[in-house]
């Protein structure tokens, strides 16, 4: 139609006769109905005549002339035939195209029968309740959700993009409610039930790796108390929170060990799930079945809504959609429109952005990495070690430095997105990307670092790394010092947090209410930057999956981080912020951010891996004290089984399992994609078919506009 608005326009400007009621166009059939072929013969030519009975059962079809109807014509009967073929279908009422009182109706009707049938077979009745019960617990949980209220609030108000941040935050929080559980019952229940845990080994413990005695000697002020709180230090050292607290009992390090891969397993399955879930919102928004103006405007509203307030919500997501639409329409019109030199510049500048994002990327890496390796060294000066505010700052210079390359960075990278000339959700996903790697890759770089320290740089012959296979000297326990570092990133986070909102937001905003004149135009308005805060949450996350090995109550103080979090940054958006001026679509967030999720969980599971198969435990502190490497002790473990049991887990390793295995995997793969296959010769079909749809509405109204022609009183 978008062909020829000429026609269009036409065609439906002369068929807004034939569409009014026949008493309005003068009571008799015009003589075009009696001599030539009839409105409703033309209907029924279409190949979509099946929608005309979209109305329920037994309902005439559009534009059937009374005298058809008191006749009895042929296309009365053939409807009734059809009507009754789809009286007689098994499929539910849900499924049928009919009104939701047809529906209530056929689904009455369907009851009774099956009553008086005897209810059908005894697998019919075990299905039907399987399914209602599969639908009344899913409705539960939904209803279990917390803050969902709060969730529809901000979507309506600030869009679903702001929206799709406080679901992600809901998501984080409740796995690492459930890591927490596992925490308490794998870890911190078997360390007492085989008896209190012993004290750190003292001053006379004769080990050829040193010593190790974390507590403080003589009283102790309260300003070393703030610092052994701030930096995992003193009393927290042996303690719980960290890694070497915990002694070697045979029991214990398999639970330990167990218990970091049961966590990583659940976070990688829920992860997965709802990134799968992201990606059919986002293959069908960007596929352009959805993203059509008729679908929002005729499709998305509900009708189930009760009371103002859901209205009116309702009517600010459309609207916000419609936006999102609108803009990214513009864009992708003005990029059709490019000549070849428009072109050219527009690269020229996306690559001269890039490579002023990648110059500064490289300077952040080089300051983390050197900040994290002067302070071992600035530690050991007079000067410091004198002052204990001094050392505070020292002990979080890696922290402090991330956290401000953190905060300096991602606004620039906002001001560089626009310029390169993408649509919104583009810009969303590139801020996104180089904000995570900025973050991820500081995280890494500090990470190097430690393992530097930690293993004399990889030289397992260097002296301080000779006899212990790792740098005893300095990190007697270099697990709990690993746990430490993750401890401090995330305390200084949600320190940083804190003093963002109190300290810049909730003050701007009251600097922009109370000066309307230029300060508080130079003040302005705040809007809740998305992007930003995702990564913030991704990065916290990644902190937590690297230190939780170390650091096993990690997941607990991050879910109350977590919990404050949602609070602060509500306050804050309602408080401080303003709805943004432009928005991105819901589907980007939906799938792009778990996407993120998983690559933080991918580059957190490196190092880990990496501690437990290849780096020597601590002689002096953890369960696997005295062990080659943290995965000997399974091996071990497994040695004092049954024989039968240790032959099949070692028939698990072998090839006689692995091949078989490989193998029904090729088979589930090769399946897998001739399903995709032939899914996707069906969708392509119903495309086709709605392409014939949309050409059987020209047809009408070209007929509509022969007829109007031929008989200018019709």
């Amino acid at each position: 139609m978008e062909e020829n608005p000429t026609l269009d326009s036409a065609a439906w400007g002369s068929s807004s006769g034939w569409l009014a009621p026949r008493e309005a166009r003068g009571g008799a059939a015009p003589p075009a109905f009696r001599l030539g072929r009839s409105l409703s013969s033309v209907l029924n030519e279409l190949p979509s005549a099946a929608t005309l009975r979209y109305r329920g059962p037994g309902v005439v079809p559009w534009g059937t002339p009374e005298e058809e109807e008191e006749d009895g014509g042929s296309g009365r009967q053939a409807f009734a035939e059809a009507t009754q073929t789809e009286l007689q279908d098994p499929h539910p009422s849900r499924e049928l195209p009919w009104p939701m009182q047809a529906r209530r109706a056929h689904r009455q009707s369907h009851a009774r029968d099956q009553l008086v049938r005897g209810a059908g077979s005894r697998m019919d009745q075990w299905a039907r309740l399987l399914r209602r019960s599969k639908e009344k617990t899913k409705e539960g949980l939904q209803r279990l959700q917390p803050w969902a209220w709060t969730l529809k609030r901000i979507g309506g108000q600030f869009g679903a993009g702001t929206e799709s941040y406080f679901s992600l935050l809901r998501f984080l929080l409740l796995l690492n409610v459930l890591a927490s559980v596992l925490t308490a019952c794998m870890t911190l229940l078997p360390t007492w039930l085989e008896g209190a845990p012993p004290g750190p080994p003292g001053l006379n413990t004769s080990s050829p790796c040193g010593f190790y005695n974390p507590h403080s000697q003589g009283l102790v002020t309260f300003d070393t108390q703030l610092f052994n709180l701030l930096s995992g230090e003193g009393y927290l050292e042996w303690s719980p929170l960290f890694y070497g607290f915990y002694p070697p009992r045979p029991h214990l390090a398999v639970t330990y060990l167990c218990w970091a891969f049961a966590v990583g397993l659940i976070f990688l399955l829920f992860i997965l799930h709802r990134s799968v879930s992201g990606l059919k919102q986002t293959l069908l928004a960007e596929s352009g079945a959805l993203t059509s103006y008729s679908h929002l405007v005729f499709s998305a509203w509900d009708f189930g809504l009760c009371g103002d307030v859901h209205v009116r919500l309702r009517q600010r997501i459309i609207l916000y959609e419609l936006q999102v639409e609108l803009e990214e329409t513009m864009v992708r019109r003005q990029a059709a429109v490019r000549t070849l030199g428009q072109q050219a510049r527009v690269w020229s500048v996306r690559v001269l952005l890039n490579l002023l994002v990648v110059a500064l990327l490289g300077a952040a890496f080089y300051g983390v990495y050197w900040a994290t390796g002067s302070t071992v060294e600035l530690q050991e000066t007079p000067l410091v070690q004198e002052t204990p505010l001094l050392k505070l700052g020292v002990n979080y210079l890696p922290s402090i430095f991330i956290a401000g390359v953190n905060f300096v960075l991602p606004p620039v990278f906002k001001l560089i997105a626009p310029l390169e000339g993408y649509t919104r959700s583009r810009q969303i996903v590139l801020i996104v990307l180089r904000t995570l790697f900025l973050r991820l890759a500081s995280l890494v770089v500090l990470l190097f670092s430690l393992w530097n320290q930690i293993t004399c740089g990889g030289d397992a012959e260097a002296e301080d790394c000779k006899t212990c296979g790792y740098n005893y000297k300095e990190l007697p326990c270099w697990e709990t010092l690993v746990g430490q570092e993750m401890y401090k990133l995330l305390l200084f986070d949600l320190l940083t947090g804190l003093a963002v909102a109190l300290l810049i937001q909730f003050p701007r905003k009251l600097l922009c209410g109370l000066c309307p004149g230029a300060l508080g135009r130079l003040a302005g308005t705040q809007e809740f930057q998305v992007p930003d805060e995702v990564l913030g949450l991704v990065y916290a996350q990644t902190v937590v999956w690297v230190g939780s090995f170390f650091c096993p109550l990690l997941p607990l103080l991050n879910t109350v981080k977590f919990l404050l979090l949602f609070y602060l940054k509500k306050l804050t958006l309602f408080f401080s912020c303003s709805p943004a001026a432009r928005t991105f679509r819901a589907s980007t967030a939906n799938f792009f951010f778990p996407l993120v999720l998983l690559l933080g969980l991918a580059i957190s599971s490196v190092p880990l891996l990496y501690s437990i198969f290849l780096i020597p435990p601590s002689k002096l502190c953890g369960p696997f004290r005295g062990q080659s490497s943290i995965w000997a002790q399974i091996p071990e473990s497994i040695s004092s089984l049954p024989e039968t049991a240790q032959n099949f887990l070692f028939f698990l390793g072998t090839q006689a399992f692995a091949v078989p295995l490989l193998l029904i995997s090729s088979i589930l793969m090769a399946y897998t994609v001739a399903l995709a296959n032939s899914y996707g010769r069906l969708i392509s079909q119903l495309k086709r078919q709605r392409e014939t749809e949309a050409q059987n509405k020209v047809f009408l109204a070209r007929r509509a506009v022969a007829l109007s022609t031929t008989n200018p009183a019709f």
